[in-house]
């Protein structure tokens, strides 16, 4: 991996002070390396230049919070890599969601495959399901606890324990609420697909 640069608390000072600040571009120069070697080497399937990106953005969050005292909390270079290897993670999670997410809705028992070839086909279920997930997101007839549930646990990818926690719920709690936020979306794409046919 990359040489690990020494910590810089004036540097972490002035950016975490200014998400425009012109250090930024120092920081970045001096940590990038770092960070792409550490995705080459753990994560060789993911996109470095989307998942450092990410990086950087939740680190403008994060920074104007952040104490660099590595006596009781460790390094910040453990830190930084620790917020990469999540959204690292994440990426591979939303690869797999995606997925996952496009089979459950063409599960359906009664939907008839459509005329013309295979790509076709795939791509316009592909619409169907990108069209009712906006949908679904938009609708106000659905709680926003219900949404921001269905977001963190099917679309971002997070352990039903930790949203149940973060909820103040139980895990079959948030299990029920998924699966009537799934529900709805098959409902939802499958009335796009009846419009579409009709």
């Amino acid at each position: 991996m990359a040489g690990v640069p020494d910590t810089s608390t004036t540097l972490l000072r002035d950016i975490a002070q200014d998400p425009q600040h012109a250090r930024w571009s120092e920081f970045v120069a001096r940590y990038r390396p770092m960070m792409e070697a550490f995705l080459r080497e753990r994560f060789p399937s993911v996109d470095a230049d989307d998942t450092v990106q990410e990086t950087l953005v939740a680190l403008c969050r994060i920074l104007p919070r952040y104490v660099y005292d590595p006596d009781a909390k460790g390094h910040f270079r453990n830190y930084l890599t620790g917020i990469l290897r999540n959204k690292a993670l994440k990426a591979l999670r939303d690869g797999r969601r995606d997925c996952d997410l496009k089979a459950g809705l063409r599960k359906e028992p009664d939907s008839a495959p459509r005329g013309g070839d295979g790509g076709e086909e795939a791509a316009w279920r592909e619409s169907i399901f990108e069209i009712a997930l906006h949908r679904f997101l938009a609708d106000e007839s659905v709680a926003d606890r219900t949404k921001r549930i269905f977001e963190r646990t099917a679309l971002d990818g997070e352990p039903p324990e930790a949203v149940a926690a973060a909820f103040k719920m139980t895990r079959h709690a948030v299990d029920q609420a998924k699966s009537r936020a799934m529900a709805r979306l098959r409902e939802m794409a499958k009335e796009l697909e009846s419009a579409a046919d009709a």
